[in-house]
């Protein structure tokens, strides 16, 4: 019996098949129904109004996927990274179920924190393989903004916090509205650790706020401070792009 890893032997069954990357991604938005319905199940059941809603979602995602692959990839493997954002993806989409059929605050809560520490790990295989890309860059941030906007959505609907709870969830697609209208918002940004981290503290406040276990003003004192370092990190970018494009 050989003792080659099985990760390993799945590694070189994709190569001997020749899947352009396209093709691989396909595969994996396939499979990746699997945790999907199983997520969406245990949050609000599998009723057809949930099942709909959640397939929808998820095609959206997967042709968003699938277009942004097509703009090029320079790989011959999706690589563990992009699987990883795969699956992320597929946890944040099964968040929209509880918007269709009440669930669990703390399923909630525990699934959005998955999809959250993974986010740490979908980078770093990437690297770790040799596997960096426009894509899977471009993946990985519109799965983060989506989680939050999402997770947004289940606080207002719990009636945990009215619609202002969309301030941390919100400026991300606020922020591309604005770029139809004012070109310069388009520009390139230059990486920021200050940025990385600001997210990843929208998240975790929104999760926080989803768990019940908080008073009303932790609640509260951590949506201002999050909504706060959220509005400054974008207004500095807006900033940023405003002054790159004047200097050219």
């Amino acid at each position: 019996m050989s003792n080659e890893p099985f990760a390993s032997k799945l590694v070189g069954a994709v190569r001997g098949t020749k899947l352009t990357p396209t093709a691989q991604l396909s595969l994996s938005l396939l499979v990746g129904l699997l945790p999907l319905l199983g997520a969406a199940t245990l949050l609000s059941g599998l009723s057809f109004s949930v099942l709909g809603v959640t397939l929808a979602g998820y095609l959206a995602a997967s042709l968003f996927a699938l277009h942004a692959i097509r703009a090029g990839y320079p790989h011959d493997l999706l690589g563990l990274g992009n699987l990883t954002t795969i699956f992320r993806m597929t946890l944040v989409v099964a968040l929209i179920a509880p918007l269709v059929e009440p669930a669990s605050r703390w399923l909630i809560a525990v699934i959005a924190l998955l999809a959250l520490v993974l986010d740490g790990f979908d980078g770093w295989l990437a690297r770790r393989e040799g596997r960096v890309s426009d894509f899977g860059a471009r993946l990985d941030m519109e799965v983060d903004a989506a989680i939050g906007v999402i997770l947004a959505l289940n606080i207002w609907a719990a009636g945990i916090i009215g619609p202002w709870i969309l301030i941390l969830g919100l400026p991300r697609y606020v922020f591309i509205l604005a770029a139809q209208f004012f070109p310069w918002l388009n520009g390139q940004l230059p990486p920021s650790l200050a940025r990385r981290v600001i997210c990843v503290v929208q998240v975790s406040v929104l999760i926080g706020i989803m768990t019940p276990i908080f008073p009303d003003w932790v609640v509260w004192f951590a949506f201002v401070v999050g909504s706060a370092l959220l509005l400054w990190s974008f207004g500095r970018d807006a900033l940023l792009l405003w002054r790159l494009s004047r200097a050219k």
